[in-house]
């Protein structure tokens, strides 16, 4: 089974840009003010590089 980006909504403080959006390759990632990301699933290739690049470690790969 493959891993699935998650958002963990509670550690993200949804009050700045989301410095993870901007180094997804692929563009998986988008925000619409200062609310957490969300993920398109369908572009999504689970590199892992936006939870690596998270600060708040509000964005994992789970299963």
């Amino acid at each position: 089974m493959k891993k699935k980006l998650l958002i963990k909504t509670e550690n993200c403080p949804q009050n700045h840009k989301c410095p993870a959006v901007t180094i997804c390759p692929v563009g998986a990632l988008s925000q619409t003010a200062f609310q957490a990301p969300v993920i398109d699933h369908d572009k999504c290739i689970r590199c892992g590089k936006c939870s690596t690049f998270c600060p708040k470690k509000a964005l994992v790969l789970g299963e």
